[in-house]
């Protein structure tokens, strides 16, 4: 069985008259957003603040972007809870990942949370 990436398109005009597609908030008080289609770098997406976001990696389904700016060593809120700590400025749209996220949900060898 093949897989077919869903077709965008881009996101233009004013974001506030458009439905938001390919991502999902869990709670009002998420810093983050999750992705329910894969996208490819140079897609567009509408944010939640009605700004445009153009994708610059590969991402699949269930990845997270950032739902607004999140500074460095800001706690960031998934599900209305705490899931890790930034580790570096995220931009808003922005791929959120162990690469600038530190987990506080998964225990490392020294038995400190990520």
């Amino acid at each position: 069985m093949s897989v077919r990436r869903a077709t965008w398109r881009p996101a233009v005009g004013n974001c506030s008259t458009e439905r938001p597609r390919g991502w999902v908030r869990l709670s009002d008080t998420d810093d983050v957003v999750v992705l329910t289609e894969s996208v490819e770098p140079g897609d567009e997406l509408c944010g939640p603040q009605d700004e445009h976001w153009t994708i610059d990696r590969p991402l699949a389904v269930g990845h997270k972007l950032a739902a607004r700016p999140i500074a460095n060593g800001e706690t960031v809120l998934k599900y209305g809870f705490p899931i890790g700590v930034a580790t570096q400025p995220i931009a808003a749209g922005e791929h959120v990942h162990s690469h600038n996220l530190r987990s506080i949900r998964i225990p490392f060898a020294d038995g400190e949370p990520g």
